[in-house]
């Protein structure tokens, strides 16, 4: 696939711009990237619609500059505490002219959940099946219903929504800075493509990615997304937290966060000692690395306690066989793996895209390896795989009407005289023909009697 595909993450703290396409390898290749600060966004949502798209803006510039390439459509990365989700199930009968159940039955179904009653100000983000039932028959996870017979197809499916205010303002965002959306993706979704792979998620795995202004929870089992929740805690908290208690400013408070922060006090040396310039020839401010971690710790830990009840929610937290995978800029603290452990009582990795990029052929590729960036280049892999899926589609598509036998031409349809008013004259009617049998008969009667004579 020689197309580019554009993913655009519009996060709280940071816009970041990707472009990318399939490598021989199989791989993601990375060949533009930019990031600005974000502007005009609050927890993952649109504010001030013209500051975001200025931010847009920019970020897309530098990426297309990178990598040669106009950017015109994007795959968008949507979040914030406006997500919600709900489960329903959905039924179908199967056509009688369709001996087996088709593709274009499953997609019916699945269409149908667009048009269920939400509450109001919602729009439908995305709907996943989870299990489908056939003439009361459950089929197993791993059973397609496409090729099954059966006269009736039931659904049970998880719905993702999202506010209409909100969606409308992302966007506007999007076209104000000139760009078209391809479509709009739920970030976990995202992070799920760039940081796990098919046995995490056919083993059971909870996604937490953890960013500036929300923290987003994404559950698979059997492969299939199974749960997913947006938690208004994220890594801006701990940053307020850091500038109201030690008393400096927001940008000090990050830099210190990202530089020195831990989440396990015990694990820094208390007599460790950080000194912050002061203001207007003020006296500098010291700060303990222990003080400091205690600040992340406190804050931390109510956010991984809501995680693990996010998980108990769910009900699958006895089958995440693979654990709990934290990503986002969030996931870069020290210590956090060990905090997660503890608070969540499940194991956990850091889960970076780095095992889906092309190394060769990827810009800057141990800088974007961080975890910061797994929903950009997921969102990258995302439009990689829909527009793959889209492509197999209309070859087969193609295939099959190539298969169907050609149609018969029209036979010449003999012309019918149009009768005269008041029906046909004698001369005009037609006398009944003479059947050939009654004819010979005729025939050998007359004819032989006069050769006898």
């Amino acid at each position: 696939m020689d197309k580019y595909i554009v993913g655009l993450d519009i996060g709280t703290t940071k816009i970041a711009c990707f472009i990318g396409q399939r490598a021989e390898n199989g791989k993601i290749s990375i060949v533009g990237f930019g990031k600005t600060d974000s502007i005009g966004v609050s927890r993952g949502a649109v504010i001030n619609i013209r500051s975001t798209a200025d931010s847009i803006r920019r970020a897309v510039a530098d990426a297309s500059d990178m990598a040669k390439f106009e950017v015109k459509e994007v795959y968008v990365g949507i979040a914030g505490q406006h997500i919600k989700s709900q489960t329903n199930q959905g039924s179908i009968m199967i056509p009688s002219t369709h001996r087996l159940i088709e593709e274009e039955d499953v997609q019916h179904l699945i269409d149908d959940q667009y048009h269920i009653l939400l509450e109001p100000g919602e729009e439908i983000i995305h709907v996943f099946p989870q299990n489908y039932i056939v003439d009361n028959d459950p089929l197993e996870p791993d059973i397609d219903p496409v090729g099954v017979a059966g006269k009736c197809l039931v659904a049970n499916f998880h719905i993702v929504t999202g506010n209409t205010t909100n969606l409308h303002n992302i966007r506007d965002a999007v076209h104000e800075a000139g760009l078209k959306i391809k479509n709009v993706v739920l970030e976990p979704i995202a992070s799920a493509l760039s940081t796990l792979d098919d046995r995490d998620k056919g083993a059971g795995v909870a996604l937490v990615d953890i960013g500036g202004g929300t923290t987003d929870i994404a559950i698979f089992q059997e492969g299939i997304i199974r749960h997913t929740s947006v938690l208004p805690l994220a890594g801006n908290v701990i940053t307020n937290d850091i500038r109201e208690n030690c008393q400096i400013l927001k940008h000090q408070a990050e830099s210190l966060k990202i530089r020195f922060g831990s989440c396990l006090p015990t694990s820094v040396n208390q007599d460790d000692i950080i000194s912050i310039p002061g203001l207007h020839n003020q006296q500098s401010r010291e700060i303990s690395v222990r003080t400091l971690a205690g600040i992340i710790k406190s804050r931390m830990q109510i956010l991984l306690e809501q995680v693990g009840y996010e998980i108990e929610l769910s009900g699958l937290q006895q089958h995440l066989i693979s654990g709990v995978t934290l990503t986002g800029g969030g996931a870069m603290l020290n210590n956090i793996k060990e905090l997660s452990e503890l608070i969540i009582g499940i194991d956990t990795r850091i889960g970076t895209p780095d095992s889906h990029l092309d190394k060769g052929t990827s810009i800057t590729f141990e800088n974007l390896s961080h975890p910061m960036y797994a929903t950009g280049i997921g969102l990258v892999i995302y439009g990689i795989e829909a527009e793959e899926q889209s492509e197999r589609k209309a070859a087969a598509a193609a295939e099959q009407s190539a298969q169907l036998p050609d149609e018969p031409a029209p036979q010449p349809v003999e012309e019918v005289q149009p009768q005269k008013k008041g029906g046909k004259s004698k001369g005009d009617r037609k006398k009944p023909a003479i059947g050939p049998a009654i004819t010979d008969w005729l025939s050998k009667t007359f004819f032989e009697e006069d050769l006898g004579e």
